[in-house]
């Protein structure tokens, strides 16, 4: 694991590039930090507007202009470019599964919103969103806030909450913008992408806007080919990725109503292989994905306003496995797998915010269901006759529903006392009650010292939980012998206590910096675990083929992960024409375990072995570090040479880390393994001309110098990628 202790000396300037730059501000004399500024107003960290300096949390704001201006394609590439981030997959075949790390946090355990309204997938083992399914079309902003964050936002917010905020009304007339992006990167490959946004926003606060994305991309072959011998069969292809996505939104903003409602939909198709090498040239994944989002905010007086977020969201996911030639004689395996899995959320909140001189507050309370549906057919042919199985869970009615009640309150030292007038305390509180485990609190302490106006020092205690998903409780598959099932109604959630101790600083209106060190312990951590015969010695499982030891495979609340960082941060104006942005950030952790801690009644006092590592527990046992987390750091620098023209460079350095491989050495049916995956450094740079006052274009080249790496194991990423793209905007009013 590459720990917060050797963070390679030859990546130190990315850490040095901080006094560096203090060094050149010096001898500068500029007006503004244009690039990045600690007044950007934020909405997420507290569910109230707020400026950044005054938010005691690590919060990012990214907003439209970082967007247009930017290098990278998609929200998970500007996401990933954050402090605190790791994002895999991102640098893979477009399309592939991307998993995000937030402050080291299971990729289950960062909530993802649209407009407040979270986005998940509950027909998966996980319950997450797969940051593939996301464009950059219609957003305004990005906010984050990393670090435990459930009082106000619920489940998965343990490691952090990212909220993708979408357009509203813009300058009163007609508004088009339209873009039109090709590229490559590789051999064979190419992208081709357009997206349209149409927005009419009326004098009197009406407004409408459409906007469509499609994308159409030959790709690489996902897998590494580790096949040399010539006498083995291949029949390797290229995976392709197509997406077609729209939105339609319908408002009306004034400085007493803000009401919108939207609706998406977005389809997309992709090429999938086996699994790490091995590559499938039948096998597809096809999603779509429905969304209503609504809401509204009244504007009694200055003091007190009432907000409503709603939304309905239905996926399904269709994974198709056809027969594929195995032979060079055009031999068919006759095998074929369907799988259709459905899942639907509703959301509806309600909240008041409060905002007098000394005293903030937001309370509020809300309903969140989801369901899911599984429906399989598998049809395999051989000598020794046709087999085939269908499995359908709809009669199951699998379901949760959680009801929340929520308090945020943010108080002024001055209450007390006029001289705490740079004392603030910000206190909240959320009761959650869900369908299948029952009750759960959660709670936040925040003080915050404002040593002067633009210098802020924070503390934060808060807790987090993560529900569990529905295929992990309700998963029906049963052994045969045991009786026990995969899915285990008796979860618990996991829970977080995290504490987090910050600095944030505007030197002057040129320089500004954060930094933070973080640490979280997450109990009733979940495990998927195999179960083995009680009655038999673990050296003698498996070994007599006449006798099955297996008892099942389940789902189970065992250990505790403890993560720890730190994570640094600085902006800077060096001319009136240079602007530039560093970060880095340090994680470790580990998983403690105690045999004590079984739950023998799910168990039946069987041996349990786990499928992340494969150890039998039978004592106390401690998995030093975790795996796919790592180091990173990042470098931005942007250099306006004359007015129309902007150049930008950006270096991405992600530090070694583990991976996981299927083993099947481990145990009678194998586990997963661990292998350490080397340390990375991207360089990308672009170039953007402003043709004329409504026309601009963009050249950017990703992975400059070609670097082969790999995010994970088995799979192949993106070489040197050159992409171009036209952009034209009007208004007409």
């Amino acid at each position: 694991m590459y720990s917060i202790h050797n963070f390679g000396s030859r990546r130190i300037f990315f850490i040095l590039f901080f006094f560096f730059t203090v060094n050149l501000f010096a001898q500068a004399n500029v007006d503004s930090l244009s690039n990045y500024n600690l007044d950007e107003i934020t909405v997420t960290a507290t569910r109230s507007e707020k400026e950044v300096i005054d938010v005691g949390r690590s919060v990012s704001v990214i907003t439209k202009d970082d967007i247009n201006n930017s290098v990278y394609l998609t929200p998970s590439d500007l996401i990933a470019k954050e402090e605190g981030v790791l994002i895999l997959g991102g640098g893979q075949n477009p399309g592939a599964l991307q998993n995000i790390y937030m402050r080291g946090a299971n990729n289950n355990q960062t909530v993802f919103m649209i407009d407040g309204l979270r986005i998940t997938d509950p027909s998966t083992v996980e319950n997450t969103i797969d940051l593939a399914e996301l464009t950059l079309m219609n957003i305004n902003r990005i906010e984050m806030v990393r670090g435990s964050h459930s009082t106000l936002y619920g489940s998965s917010a343990i490691g952090g909450v990212v909220n993708i905020v979408t357009d509203k009304n813009r300058l009163p007339g007609l508004n088009v913008d339209a873009l039109l992006q090709t590229g490559t990167f590789g051999a064979g490959t190419s992208d081709l992408s357009q997206n349209l946004s149409i927005n009419y926003t009326t004098n009197y606060g009406f407004y409408f806007s459409g906007d469509i994305y499609n994308s159409h991309i030959n790709g690489l072959d996902a897998t590494v080919d580790t096949v040399t011998s010539p006498n083995v069969f291949k029949n390797r292809d290229k995976d392709n990725f197509r997406k077609t996505s729209y939105v339609t939104k319908i408002g009306f903003a004034s400085p007493v109503w803000d009401v919108y409602l939207s609706y998406s939909n977005n389809d997309q198709h992709t090429d999938i292989d086996n699994g790490a090498f091995v590559d499938d040239d039948n096998y597809t994944v096809d999603f779509k994905r429905d969304l209503i989002n609504y809401g509204g905010t009244y504007k009694f007086n200055d003091w007190l306003k009432l907000s409503y977020i709603g939304g309905y969201t239905d996926m399904t996911r269709t994974s198709t496995n056809d027969s594929s030639i195995v032979d060079a004689a055009g031999t068919y395996d006759h095998s074929y797998f369907n799988g259709i899995y459905d899942g639907t959320s509703f959301t509806n909140e309600v909240q008041f915010n409060i905002k007098r001189d000394k005293f903030d507050a937001v309370i509020g309370g809300g309903l969140y269901k989801e369901t899911m549906n599984i429906n399989t057919y598998v049809y395999s042919a051989s000598a020794w006759g046709v087999y085939e199985a269908t499995n359908n869970l709809d009669t199951l009615n699998i379901n949760t529903t959680t009801k929340n009640a929520f308090a945020y309150v943010d108080l002024n030292g001055s209450l007390l006392n006029k001289n705490l007038d740079a004392f603030n305390l910000a206190l909240g509180g959320r009761y959650n009650y869900h369908s299948t485990f029952g009750d759960k609190i959660t709670y936040e302490i925040n003080p915050s010292y404002k040593i002067s106006k633009n210098v802020l020092l924070y503390f934060s205690y808060a807790t987090g939980f993560n529900a569990p998903p529905l295929y992990r409780l309700f998963s029906p598959e049963a052994n045969y012998q045991s009786g026990i099932t995969r899915g285990n109604k008796n979860l618990q959630p996991e829970f977080s206590r995290s504490i987090e101790l910050g600095w944030k600083q505007i030197l002057n209106d040129n320089l500004s910096f954060q930094i933070a060190a973080f640490s979280t312990n997450v109990e009733n951590y979940i495990e998927y675990v195999y179960l083995w015969d009680k009655n038999v010695s673990i050296t003698d499982l498996g070994n007599d083929w006449m006798r099955d030891d297996y008892r099942g495979d389940t789902y189970i609340n065992l250990g505790t992960m403890k993560t720890r960082g730190v994570e640094f941060r600085v902006d800077a104006a060096l001319s009136n024409n240079l602007f530039t942005s560093a970060n880095v950030s340090f994680i470790d952790g580990e998983i403690d375990y105690s045999a004590d801690d079984i739950n023998n009644d799910i168990t039946q006092g069987n041996h349990v072995q786990f499928y992340s590592n494969g150890v039998f527990l039978t004592g106390d046992y401690e998995s030093n570090g975790l795996v796919r987390r790592a180091v990173t750091a990042n470098l931005s620098i942007s250099y306006l040479p004359f007015e129309p023209l902007s150049l930008r460079l950006n270096i991405h350095y992600v530090g070694k880390k583990d991976d996981i491989y299927y083993d099947s050495m481990l145990g009678p049916y194998g586990a997963l393994g661990t292998i350490g995956m080397p340390d990375y450094t991207l360089f990308d740079i672009s170039a953007a001309y402003k043709i004329m006052s409504n026309l601009s274009a963009v050249v950017k080249i990703e992975n400059l110098f070609d670097k082969k790496y790999y995010e994970i194991v088995g799979y192949t990423t993106r070489g040197r990628s050159i992409y171009m793209n036209l952009r034209y905007s009007f208004n007409m009013n």
